[in-house]
């Protein structure tokens, strides 16, 4: 299965799952990325990091280090 870090700019992906675990995984779900939340890459920093992301109706930047832990299908 494939990471969020792995998606290309302007595919549209839904969360299969997120590793990890304790407080690096809660804060991932904090910012409202769930199982089943379908997320848009809007862009990518020129260097790679961060990605800017569309979920929930609102815009969220993630490092690639977080996007890492992200499996999406």
């Amino acid at each position: 299965m494939k990471t969020l870090k792995e998606v290309k700019v302007g595919e549209t992906v839904t969360v299969a799952r997120i590793q990890g675990a304790g407080p690096v995984k809660r804060r991932i779900m904090d910012m409202g990325i769930t199982k089943g939340v379908t997320i848009h890459v809007r862009k990518v920093a020129p260097l790679g990091d961060p990605m800017e992301l569309n979920l929930r109706g609102y815009e969220l930047s993630l490092r690639k280090a977080d996007a890492e832990m992200i499996e999406v299908e």
